[in-house]
């Protein structure tokens, strides 16, 4: 019997991949347009290469497949992949390789396939431009570079970063005002006033912010969109509030209201407070004249509510009033329904003239962020898109389509539920002639054997999750239709291939997820257009997998401080979130001690198999990773981190602000306890007491001598204020960090995880000294001036556990998971504060909730169901991303939890197939895994495939490195800078130019006179150089000087070679330092050894004698190392300075006494 039932499972198992691999097969034809829709965990990745990979064993031309990815990391991801088969293949044996095919091709390989197969690579490899696999954006930006003059976009354009961005903003924002403030746009100043009326100022700035990126373009002229806005809300146009309340009080039913009012006068002291109200609104009314703000609100207080609902009827009129006139409480019903009308009016008369003020400020704000865009030959990531549509669409867009169309015979679509309609409306733009009946090059290309153009799309509406960039799951459904209609109308085969088994997760994960989001479950809702049960297959025959909920810690449940407890005691700050963060922390530890196998890589549970996932980046992902750290457990971190909160780049702010002001105190006591000083706190404290008036500086100064560490602090601040106020700050930081050992010291106390901080740092003070007086205090002011967030790459795992959000961890995965972040629900306080209404391409700008009127809360509603609509697609991400064992848990504050949490969902849809577990905190949870025990016996699955453990000495960090250390690198034999560079050219610049324009004398030398112009322009061409036409002439006339020298002929003639690598010890400064390098050009001749290199600087010195220290030691070091190759030849040395050129031989003297001194 138990036989019987595992036999019954395997065989289920086996079916379920045929048919999984049979979806994949069908989907990866070549002759087939094809929309895939595909659970988690099946392999989308694998079958975008297969299907790739058939269209090149098809013929189809590298160069004519357009593969879109939704991340820059997925696209590099699949063409590394992709590379990684065809260099495979490349070298495989013909059995091996005839095997792949026919797995591939489900079918017999021929002699001539095995072939072409192995050409495969090199084809790819020299297919101009190489393979196009890029996100949709950098498409777009490379059309754009394609077609400037159509697009009218400069040739030259940029693409904005985020801080630029914001700068561009701010300024848009600043000649708004200035303008408003000229009076030559009245209505313009009258909108500023409505706005300023109604929020300050840090609400103005986010407001405009978003009003800057209004994915609405344009539409009709600005008065028609001011009708539209007051016809969708039921005010008429020109309305104005004192017009509302006169119309109101014309309306007024007196008789009716002075009985009503009658019989108030007969009831309680309330009664006749309400009657005096009603009595003063119908005398004025009466008078006809101008009915006050505060007898308006007072009229309406006796009716509605503070919040405007109605009042109850006793809050209308006591029992003691109705005895003297029952048809009072009727009366003032039938007023009551007049109020509300009326406050209903008012509210969207409201909205209507904050909505048409915020209209006017956004498109005189755009207008003016357009300017400055274009006055810098800017765009940012919108106007790709925009530009792109708007290009495809143009009146000579019969041109861009005919050299397009020449270029394009296949588009894959990956995460296709993430891209939002402007991008579609690109792809459609793109693809509309694939299924034209008109296709001149159909027929030819059936001739040929080519097979037809195609579409192929793959993603799933269920993890649609992407909304704030604009993606919308209901095109995923509804481009699926018009391309399906499109290829019928075409007589093109067209696959509509549903994908639902995985690889990826355990039965007991897939179970949970079938179980959470089953047909009619809370969770169900809004996960897909189509409202159809969520299925998923398990491939992972026979391995176990666990599900576990724990119950959530709640703040109520925790002792308070006690009265005697220490400030600084954990107990005084233990709170629900702490709490949780330490169970989860020790959970891990337990994990990791014991060890348990996982199926996923048949190897022990080790820090980089577990992802913790939260929802919002709050203050418990810091817990988190503390207690993390405290256990001694490799943690990777944060996936995104604030710049300016990292303790490596406060202290590199203080270093550049001592630098500048070393009278500020409170910097120099920072600077002193960073690692770059290390001074003590006794230290400090001791400097610093007692010393009256004076500076810390000054004391500092005064007591040098003192002791060593005074002196040591006082020699490392002179040094580092040496040149400072001089100095461009990447040049600061640089020296700082390297030839001064501050990154060492930095890594030494707060860890390798600070490199990635110190590199962003960096980074930004080159991108500043592109754009901006490259000065220190010009930078420290820019930086601190806004916040600047760093996104780290997850996927690199580097043996650390994974805190992130489930946003970062979308197409990743773990064998073990937690979600501890469950008891909350999007609360609306991140939504648009303009409500867009799509059907009048109209926004609503309400200001406060308060405010909303009928059409606006409606609207307000809709954005509400999308939220939640979205939040249970997250819920499903994150659920997926479990490969063997899911762990759901999470904190509360003092209030409930709100209904229907993603902890709800799971616990109520979980628990009745669970059983109930003891939790090593003493409390119960549930458990939902695989059956252990079947009539007594364990089931004998087979497990995955073994994987040795690693040894204990690989855990262990490696232990410092004997003498000789890491070697160095020639170049970096000295510390100062003595070359000359033209004025300010940023660090970054100049080292691009310098190693293209040595790429080019490596290469060109080996091809004809010729040929070597076209090739270097072609290389120096390259997107991803960003060169200007100007720097592309300059490099490469450099290069070319060099090589049609007379004098340098036989340098680059036979017997030379190019970029030889280097490698030895150097004795210098009484020891042996190894060196490791490489020699730009060396020439082997039979009498002597020629060693050249290349300086790339503008300004060669007058003589050998002049030649900067630093030049001089590496050719010493490069001349060391070849002595002991070559020991019966002399060795030379030289440099070909490239911008005049000329040849400076190093004298033997002059190389002799390189290092004799430090």
């Amino acid at each position: 019997m138990v036989g019987d039932r595992r036999r019954g499972r395997a065989m289920s198992r086996t079916q379920d991949a045929d048919k999984a691999s049979l979806a994949q097969q069908r989907a990866a034809d070549p002759d087939a347009c094809v929309w895939v829709s595909a659970n988690a965990g099946t392999g989308k990745t694998h079958l975008l290469i297969d299907r790739v990979t058939r269209l090149l064993l098809r013929g189809a031309d590298p160069g004519r497949i357009l593969c879109l990815s939704f991340t820059r990391a997925a696209a590099a991801e699949m063409q590394d992949r992709l590379f990684r088969r065809l260099g495979l293949w490349a070298t495989l044996s013909d059995d091996r390789l005839r095997g792949q095919l026919q797995d591939l091709l489900h079918g017999a390989v021929d002699a001539g396939a095995l072939d072409g197969a192995r050409t495969l690579f090199a084809r790819a490899l020299e297919t101009p431009g190489g393979l196009k696999i890029r996100t949709i954006h950098a498409f777009c930006e490379s059309v754009l570079r394609r077609f400037p003059i159509e697009a009218r976009v400069a040739r030259h354009f940029e693409v904005l970063d985020d801080r630029a961005a914001a700068e561009l903003r701010a300024q848009a924002r600043q000649e708004l005002l200035a303008y408003a403030q000229t009076g030559d746009d009245p209505p313009l100043q009258s909108a500023l006033q409505e706005m300023v009326r109604r929020i300050d100022e840090p609400a103005f700035i986010e407001l405009s912010d978003e009003m800057i990126h209004l994915r609405t373009p344009g539409g009709p002229a600005q008065d028609a969109r001011q009708r539209a806005l007051y016809r969708f809300l039921g005010v008429d146009w020109g309305a104005e509030p004192a017009t509302l309340i006169a119309e109101f009080a014309e309306a007024l039913p007196r008789q009716d209201l002075l009985r009503a009012a009658n019989a108030l006068l007969q009831g309680t002291d309330k009664d006749k407070d309400r009657a005096a109200v009603i009595l003063e609104f119908l005398e004025a009314a009466q008078a006809r004249a101008e009915i006050s703000g505060e007898l308006s609100e007072a009229y309406r207080k006796v009716f509605l509510n503070q919040d405007d609902s109605p009042s109850a009827e006793r809050n209308l009129i006591t029992k003691a009033a109705q005895r003297s006139d029952p048809d009072a409480a009727a009366i003032l019903q039938r007023e009551q329904e007049r109020v509300l009308s009326l406050q209903q009016k008012r509210r969207a008369l409201l909205v209507a003239r904050s909505s048409a003020a915020a209209q006017r400020i956004t498109q005189a704000l755009r207008a003016a962020y357009q300017e400055l865009k274009d006055a810098r030959a800017l765009l940012d990531y919108d106007d790709l898109i925009t530009l792109t549509v708007d290009l495809l669409k143009s009146r000579g867009a019969a041109w861009v389509h005919y050299k397009l169309d020449e270029g394009l015979d296949h588009i894959l679509v990956d995460e296709a539920q993430d891209t939002s309609p402007e991008q579609w409306e690109i792809i459609r733009l793109l693809s509309d002639d694939f299924f034209s009946g008109l296709d001149a090059r159909r027929e030819a290309r059936e001739q040929r054997g080519e097979g037809p153009r195609t579409l192929f799309a793959v993603g799933d509406e269920k993890q649609s999750i992407f909304s704030f960039q604009g993606a919308d799951p209901a095109s995923f459904a509804h481009m699926r239709d018009y391309f399906s209609g499109r290829a019928s109308n075409a007589a093109l085969e067209w696959r509509d291939i549903p994908l639902q088994a995985s690889y990826r997760s355990t039965p007991e994960v897939l179970g949970a997820v079938d179980l959470v989001f089953a047909q009619g479950a809370p969770a169900h809702v809004g996960l897909a257009q189509a409202e159809a049960a969520v299925s998923h297959k398990a491939l992972r025959a026979g391995h176990r997998g666990r599900v576990e909920i724990w119950p959530p810690v709640k703040e109520g449940e925790i002792a308070p401080p006690g009265p005697w407890d220490e400030p600084d005691s954990p107990l005084a700050h233990q709170s629900a979130r702490r709490l949780l963060a330490e169970r989860i922390a020790e959970h891990i530890q337990a994990l990791l001690r014991e060890g348990p196998v996982l199926p996923a890589t048949g190897s022990p549970v080790r820090p980089d198999d577990i992802m913790i996932l939260v929802r919002t980046r709050s203050d418990f992902v810091e817990e988190c990773i503390r207690q993390l750290k405290s256990r001694n457990i490799a943690v990777a971190g944060a996936d995104r981190m604030r710049l300016l909160e990292q303790m490596a780049v406060m202290d590199l702010m203080a270093a550049g602000r001592f630098a500048l002001l070393p009278e500020d105190d409170l910097t120099l006591a920072t600077l002193l306890r960073s690692p770059f000083i290390g001074l003590s706190e006794e230290l400090l404290l001791d400097l610093a007491h007692n010393r009256q008036r004076s500076v810390l500086w000054d004391e500092l100064c005064r007591r040098r001598e003192e002791n060593a560490d005074f002196r040591n602090a006082h020699e490392s601040l002179v040094e580092l204020r040496r040149g400072a106020g001089a100095m461009p700050p990447y040049d600061f930081y640089a020296l700082l960090l390297g030839a001064r050992g501050g990154r060492r010291r930095l890594l030494g106390r707060l860890g390798p995880e600070a490199n990635d901080p110190i590199d962003e740092f960096l980074a930004m003070a080159a991108r500043y000294e592109r754009t901006h007086a490259a000065t220190l205090q010009g930078f420290l002011h820019w930086t601190g001036s806004a916040e600047t967030q760093i996104k780290r790459d997850m996927e690199q795992r580097a043996g650390a556990v994974r805190v992130m959000t489930v946003h970062a961890a979308k197409g990743l995965q773990a064998p073990v998971v937690y979600l501890p972040d469950t008891c909350s629900i999007p609360d609306g306080k991140f939504d648009s504060k303009l409500i867009p209404v799509p059907e009048e391409d109209i926004y609503l700008w309400p200001v406060a909730r308060k405010n909303d009127d009928p059409k606006t809360a409606e609207m307000r509603a809709r954005l509400a169901v999308a939220r939640r609509n979205e939040y249970h697609r997250l819920l499903y991400v994150a659920m997926t991303r479990a490969q063997d064992w899911l762990f759901v848990t999470g904190h509360e504050g003092r209030q409930k939890r709100p209904s229907g949490c993603w902890y709800d969902l799971m616990r109520e849809a979980l628990a009745p197939a669970a059983q109930e577990i003891p939790l090593p905190w003493g409390e119960t949870g549930w458990r939902i895994e695989a059956d252990r025990m079947m009539d007594g016996k364990q089931e004998t699955a087979p497990p995955a495939a073994r994987v040795d453990a690693l040894p204990e000495w690989a855990k262990r960090p490696a232990p410092p490195e004997p003498r000789p250390h890491r070697p160095l690198a020639p170049s970096r034999l000295d510390t100062e800078d003595e070359t000359s560079f033209p004025p300010r050219r940023n660090a970054e610049g100049r080292f691009k130019r310098g190693r293209l324009i040595h790429q080019l004398l490596q290469y060109l030398p080996g091809m004809a006179p010729e040929a070597r112009a076209a090739a270097g322009r072609r290389f120096l061409a390259q997107r991803g150089f960003a060169l200007s036409p100007g720097e592309v002439e300059e490099m490469l006339g450099q290069a070319l000087r060099v090589l049609e020298t007379p004098e340098f002929a036989a340098i680059f003639g036979p017997g030379s070679l190019a970029e030889v690598s280097v490698a030895g010890l150097l004795p210098a400064f009484g020891t042996d330092m190894a060196i490791s390098g490489q020699i730009d050009r060396l020439v082997v001749r039979e009498e002597e050894i020629l060693i050249l290199d290349y300086k790339t600087n503008f300004n060669p010195p007058d003589s050998a004698e002049a030649t900067p220290r630093i030049y001089v030691r590496q050719m010493a070091a490069y001349r060391s190392a070849l002595q002991s190759i070559y020991p019966d030849r002399p060795v030379r040395c030289a440099l070909i300075w490239t911008a005049v050129p000329i040849l400076t031989p190093l004298p033997e003297r002059l190389l002799d006494l390189a290092f004799a001194s430090p």
